[in-house]
């Protein structure tokens, strides 16, 4: 909702626009106008502005009802008709599914049955889906199959947050706006990519939706694999969204986890440990989880993948609750130079050259070189050059829902993974799902306000390489 505003706030969303929702609970439409409100002065990027408000205000309708409901998607297709009327928005619809993908095949046939979506033909109709999308290859071939029924594929928007964040899309501007990282960003120079997404929080109130599914299925399978096609792909021949699709495509079919996957993957639960000067509780603590849950809330893989480009070069994919801090980056650690024309004594503190895109929170570009200490003495070791966001653009930037849902309604996917990516993800990680399902005990412990279990660290020492502290 609050980016909803904000696109409002900025002009980019057409003065009839219309805003209905759809639950089970008991609102007049000025009882859900009252919520959007709250949550949109409290959380909106942008000022806020009564006038802004007021506009977005006539175009906000509520339909209460249960999906099962004949009668109240009856009641939607009349208020979606009223507001084409009212506002002129012409049959056009896009509809966010914010539902748990058990009811997608309930919703979309009530969709079709009642006739909700039209078929007009200077009109639109378009479907948002937010991830899991399915919970293995096959769950995900039957959703895929559900929603085709009434949404052919150009329709079909499977919303990923993280692709919509300007860092992310930076990626894709710092790699081909110039020329200065193309010449090393290869198995020639790269020693391995480390992508990882840390969160410094455990599972609050969220043990219905995550135990059970766990952080490879949570963020592995579709952000931190999306991360590694746009950092592995080849230069597209254009931004259109099928170029974009086609290299990210190619990228995940050569993309395997090595079949070792005792020695290539690690799992871990969070236990009792001191974070943010507070002592907290261990997964197994939390409430509504099983004291025998085998759910990870670390996981990290390693990804090979098979081109000319990158063969030989491991890209290590980690995400995890309660870590020391909440980051999200992507860092390319090059080879050590073949020879070093100094004694070891004057080098002994210098590491490998990286290149660190930082999605998250402090959005930026760090280069880490050696150089030489000031002296009389020759002395090297590493020193950080940086680009900040905050510091360069006077703007703030968007976030990521603004970009994602002006895209839907422009009907621009360029940013959304469609169903042949979704699948390769599940490709890649199910093998490795299996595998951890075969295994007798629980995930290795690891105190919270850690970087994780020994095992992860070990994963990477099997390789002569170590994880980064972000």
């Amino acid at each position: 909702m609050p980016a909803v505003y904000d696109l409002a706030n900025r002009g980019l969303l057409p003065p009839g626009f219309g805003l209905v929702g759809f639950a089970r609970r008991d609102w007049a439409d000025q009882d859900f106008a009252k919520v959007v409100h709250d949550a949109v002065k409290e959380n909106a990027r942008t000022r806020f502005r009564e006038e802004v408000w007021e506009q977005l205000l006539e175009g906000i309708r509520f339909v209460p009802g249960t999906f099962d409901s004949d009668e109240a998607f009856q009641r939607l297709r009349t208020t979606l008709e009223e507001l084409d009327q009212a506002r002129g928005t012409s049959g056009n619809h896009a509809f966010y599914l914010s539902i748990p993908p058990s009811y997608f095949e309930q919703v979309i046939s009530q969709l079709k049955r009642n006739a909700i979506t039209g078929d007009g033909e200077n009109t639109w109709n378009r479907v948002v889906i937010e991830k899991p999308f399915g919970h293995d290859l096959r769950s995900a071939r039957e959703l895929n199959n559900v929603v085709s029924q009434l949404f052919s594929p150009p329709e079909v928007f499977r919303i990923d947050h993280y692709l919509g964040k300007e860092t992310v899309q930076n990626m894709l501007a710092m790699r081909f706006a110039n020329e200065l990282f193309e010449p090393f960003w290869n198995r020639n120079y790269v020693s391995h990519v480390e992508i990882t997404m840390a969160e410094d929080i455990g599972i609050g109130g969220r043990a219905g939706y995550y135990d059970g599914i766990g952080a490879a299925r949570d963020v592995i399978q579709n952000h931190l694999l999306q991360l590694l096609a746009l950092v592995a792909m080849e230069e597209p021949t254009s931004f259109e969204a099928s170029q974009l699709r086609t290299e990210k495509t190619k990228v995940l079919a050569a993309a395997r986890v090595p079949s070792d996957y005792a020695a290539h993957t690690a799992r871990g639960q969070y236990a009792t440990g001191w974070q943010g000067g507070q002592l907290v509780r261990g997964y197994l603590e939390e409430d509504g989880v099983s004291p025998d849950s085998r759910t990870e809330t670390y996981a990290a893989i390693r990804v090979d993948v098979d081109n000319r480009r990158w063969a030989g070069v491991p890209f290590y994919l980690r995400t995890a609750k309660r870590m020391p801090r909440r980051v999200t980056e992507v860092a390319l650690v090059l080879k050590q130079a073949p020879h070093l024309p100094f004694p070891a004594t004057e080098t002994a503190a210098l590491g490998q050259n990286a290149l660190v895109m930082r999605v998250q929170p402090d959005e930026g570009v760090t280069l880490r070189f050696g150089a030489k200490v000031p002296g009389t003495q020759m002395e090297i070791r590493d020193v950080s050059m940086d680009f900040v966001y905050g510091g360069s653009f006077t703007e703030t930037s968007p976030e990521a829902y603004e970009r994602l849902i002006l895209d839907v309604l422009l009907g621009d996917p360029p940013l959304f993974p469609q169903h042949e990516e979704v699948e390769l993800g599940w490709k890649i990680l199910d093998p490795v799902l299996e595998y951890w399902d075969s295994l007798p005990t629980q995930p290795d412990p690891y105190a919270a306000g850690t970087w994780g279990p020994a095992s992860a660290a070990e994963m990477l020492a099997r390789d002569g390489n170590t994880w980064r502290r972000p």
